[in-house]
C-alpha cells in the first residue's frame, strides 16, 4: 500500500445503504453507533424497495435518511428494480465519495449497493455476512444476493461461527471476517425496554384470555400451493384448540393478501391484521405462546424471549437456532405443520425444551463491535485504484 494514501486523521465517511423493514432494524442500531463518533461522518440513502414499512423503523431509532431514492414502482419486476438501484446507487457513491459502503443481508437493495460500490471501488462493509441455505433457488432471490454481496465485500460481518465457516468454505479472508453476533439483537433489546400500552395501538383488540399464536408467512417460494396450505394449517390449529387465538399480521403483497384473506377471513379466532410497527410486533412476540414462521427475523428474535419457532421453510439460512433447540422446521406441509404445533400447544415438557435455550445469535453488542472494526480498519483517500489499496490492519486484532 501506498503510505501517501491514508489520511493522517482516522476520519472515517460511511454510506449506509437500506431499502426494506429487516435492514432498517438491523442496520438502525449501527446508524445509532457510527453517529456516536465525532470522526466519522454516516450518510444514509434509502432505495424505496419497503416504503411504508422503512419510515416508521427510521423514525424510531431517530434515523433521518440523507439520500432517499424511491425507486418502487407498481408490479415492478426484480430485473427493473435491480437495474435501477445500481445505476442510481452508483451515482450516490460518486457524488459522495465514501471510504466505506455499509450494508446489510440478501436484499435487492443490499446486493446492488454491493455491485455499486464494487463498480466505483469503494470498500464495502457487509453486515449478516455469511447465511447460507446453499440452494439458490430458496430462499430466492436472496441467496443469490448475499451470494453475490458477499464475494464483493471488503470486510465480512458474520452473525455467528456458522456463518464465519460459511465464508471461509467459499475462500474468503480470514482476517477479513468477524464474527459480531446479530445486529437485530441490538435493536429488540432496545425496542423491548420500550413500555406496551394494551389500552390502544394495533394489538388493543386481541383477547387477553387466549394463547397466542403468531403466524408470520410472506416468502416469494410459498406463493400458490405452499401458502394455501400454510393458511388451511392455520385454522385446523384454531379448530383443534379453542384456547387458541392466531394472529396473523398479512404483508401488503397481493399474492399474500388474497390467499390468507380467502382461506382465513371470518374465523372469529383469526385476527388478520395490517403488518404492525416494530415496536407492536416486538410486544407481540413476548405475549406470543408459540410462532409460525417464515421469517428470518423472527427466528432471530423470539430465542431472546423464550418463545418456540416452527419455520415455515424447508431450509433456513440461521441453523443455529434449529441446532439449539429453539426452532424446528415444519416446511409447507400443512399436516407437518399442524402436528408439529398441536405438539407444542399440548405437551408442555415438549414445549418447555424449547423455551429455556439462550439466544444463539448474540448479545446485543454487535453494532459496537463492527464500528469498532470500521473506525479501526486504515482509511484511503480517493485513487484510481480504490478498494485495491485497502489492506487489513495487522494491529486490529478479531473481535470477541
Amino acid at each position: 500500500m501506498n503510505t501517501q494514501q491514508v489520511r493522517s486523521s482516522r476520519l472515517t465517511a460511511v454510506l449506509v445503504v437500506l431499502g426494506t423493514r429487516p435492514e432498517a432494524i438491523k442496520l438502525a442500531p449501527v446508524i445509532t453507533e457510527l453517529r456516536r463518533h465525532p470522526d466519522v461522518t454516516t450518510r444514509v440513502c434509502v432505495t424505496g424497495q419497503h416504503r411504508e414499512m422503512v419510515q416508521p423503523i427510521l423514525e424510531l431509532f431517530d434515523v433521518r435518511p440523507d439520500i432517499d431514492l424511491a425507486l418502487m414502482t407498481p408490479d415492478q419486476r426484480l430485473s427493473s428494480l435491480t437495474a435501477a438501484a445500481l445505476t442510481r446507487l452508483e451515482e450516490v457513491v460518486a457524488s459522495t465519495a465514501p471510504n466505506w459502503v455499509v450494508l446489510q443481508g440478501d436484499t435487492t437493495s443490499a446486493m446492488s449497493a454491493a455491485l455499486a460500490a464494487f463498480y466505483r471501488q469503494v470498500p464495502v462493509a457487509h453486515v449478516e455476512a455469511g447465511l447460507r441455505t446453499h440452494d439458490l433457488a430458496r430462499p430466492f432471490p436472496e441467496e443469490g444476493n448475499r451470494r453475490i454481496a458477499g464475494a464483493l465485500a471488503t470486510v465480512h460481518f458474520a452473525p455467528t461461527e456458522l456463518a464465519r465457516h460459511n465464508l471461509l468454505r467459499e475462500g474468503a479472508d480470514d482476517s477479513a471476517i468477524y464474527v459480531t453476533g446479530n445486529t437485530v439483537v441490538d435493536a429488540l433489546l432496545t425496542v423491548g425496554s420500550l413500555p406496551e400500552d394494551r389500552s390502544g395501538g394495533p394489538l388493543a383488540c386481541l383477547p387477553t384470555n387466549r394463547r397466542i399464536v403468531l403466524v408470520t408467512a410472506h416468502r416469494r417460494e410459498s406463493f400458490g400451493p405452499g401458502l394455501r396450505d400454510i393458511c388451511h394449517a392455520v385454522r385446523e390449529i384454531v379448530n383443534v384448540l379453542p384456547d387458541v387465538q392466531c394472529v396473523y399480521p398479512v404483508h401488503l403483497n397481493p399474492n399474500v393478501q388474497e390467499r390468507a384473506r380467502a382461506i382465513l377471513a371470518g374465523h372469529e379466532r383469526i385476527s388478520l391484521i395490517p403488518p404492525l410497527d416494530y415496536v407492536s410486533l416486538v410486544h407481540l412476540i413476548r405475549r406470543a405462546t408459540l410462532i409460525l414462521t417464515d421469517s428470518g427475523g423472527l427466528q432471530e428474535e423470539a430465542p431472546t424471549f423464550g418463545k418456540p419457532v416452527l419455520v415455515l421453510r424447508e431450509l433456513t439460512e440461521r441453523p443455529e437456532a434449529v441446532q439449539a433447540g429453539c426452532a424446528r422446521i415444519v416446511g409447507t406441509d400443512r399436516r407437518v405443520i399442524v402436528s408439529a404445533a398441536l405438539e407444542l400447544l399440548t405437551d408442555r415438557s415438549a414445549y418447555d425444551r424449547m423455551t429455556q435455550i439462550a439466544n444463539p445469535f448474540g448479545d446485543g453488542h454487535a453494532s459496537e463491535r463492527i464500528v469498532r472494526v470500521l473506525r479501526g480498519w486504515p482509511v484511503v483517500s480517493a485513487s484510481p485504484r480504490g478498494a485495491d489499496s485497502m489492506v487489513h490492519e495487522a494491529s486490529l486484532s478479531a473481535v470477541s
